[in-house]
């Protein structure tokens, strides 16, 4: 009996020195709103902390997105000058999200965006900046659930600065599945932090989505050509970034571009942003996969 009870403890003592199980570490996913049609819902479940590709390398042919150009022959853009105030009221319920294009004749945009829903009530709002409205147009969409809903455009610039303004609902497959369709991995910025995407001279436009997991989303969006030198920034602010998730394309004509996402939101209000490549210009050549491979102009 005393033999047994020597082997049973140092039995047990074996196991007390054996190495620990290397745990794997649990990848946090995002469910996103099923309100954008099925290229988000594709998309849906994110791992958020996985590594975001940078976009620069492999993109979509140009027949796999949307083109911002149809968008605009389709349309008929009004012009608010500037100082001015513009607003379309969309009363059906059933419009889930608004595309929302501005553009120039080449001079500045600046400019105030805001969704109205109900007295005193701006869930989502942007103050825009586009050194240049011609070369860099101004693409997003914005949210807009539980209608009627507001939106409302105001050119805070002087009034040799006037802009044209679309803007139309957007359908199941719009703009909002084409941006989501582009977009592979988010990556999670926290409060206070920033994230830069830099791209290649192939890209000519870049998507971009911010959202949170329920709570509100203060970001601030940057496209850098050199140092220091922005040429369009977006001051985003939402009350629900899971509710009204924001979506853009920007316009990266040009080498050397950079876009910048700044978290100003509080430590206790993290983001999941997707930076990737929208659509690639003819500067770049395709393999044997159907990819475009981006390289740089010749001089």
């Amino acid at each position: 009996m005393k033999i047994t009870l020597l082997a049973l403890g140092l039995l047990n003592a074996a196991h007390a020195f054996v190495a620990p199980q290397k745990c794997h570490a649990a990848k946090t996913n995002l469910f996103m709103s099923d309100r954008y049609g099925v290229g988000v819902n594709d998309r849906a479940r994110l791992n958020i902390d996985s590594a975001v590709g940078s976009g620069g390398a492999i993109s979509r042919r140009r027949g796999d997105v949307l083109d911002l150009t149809e968008i605009w022959e389709d349309s008929s853009p009004v012009i608010v000058q500037g100082g001015s105030l513009r607003t379309w009221s969309f009363a059906n319920p059933a419009i889930d999200s608004v595309q929302v294009l501005l553009k120039t004749e080449g001079r500045p945009l600046d400019c105030d965006i805001e969704l109205w829903q109900g007295p005193d009530n701006t869930p989502h709002k942007m103050r825009v900046y586009v050194e240049d409205g011609a070369l860099r147009t101004f693409n997003a969409v914005i949210g807009t659930p539980r209608g009627p809903n507001t939106i409302a455009v105001r050119n805070i610039g002087q009034l040799e600065f006037p802009l044209d303004a679309v803007v139309r609902p957007d359908r199941g497959d719009g703009l909002a599945q084409s941006i989501a369709a582009a977009s592979t991995i988010s990556e999670t910025i926290q409060g206070g932090a920033l994230r830069t995407y830099p791209f290649s001279a192939a890209v000519d436009s870049v998507a971009v989505i911010l959202k949170t997991d329920g709570r509100p989303l203060n970001a601030r969006i940057e496209l850098l050509q050199g140092p220091n030198n922005n040429k369009q920034v977006v001051e985003l602010y939402t009350e629900d970034g899971l509710d009204r998730p924001f979506f853009a394309i920007i316009e990266t004509p040009g080498a050397g571009n950079v876009v910048r996402v700044v978290n100003s939101a509080p430590l206790e209000f993290p983001l999941y942003a997707s930076v990737d490549a929208y659509m690639v210009g003819e500067n770049g050549y395709w393999n044997d996969d159907g990819y475009m491979i981006g390289q740089w102009p010749r001089l």
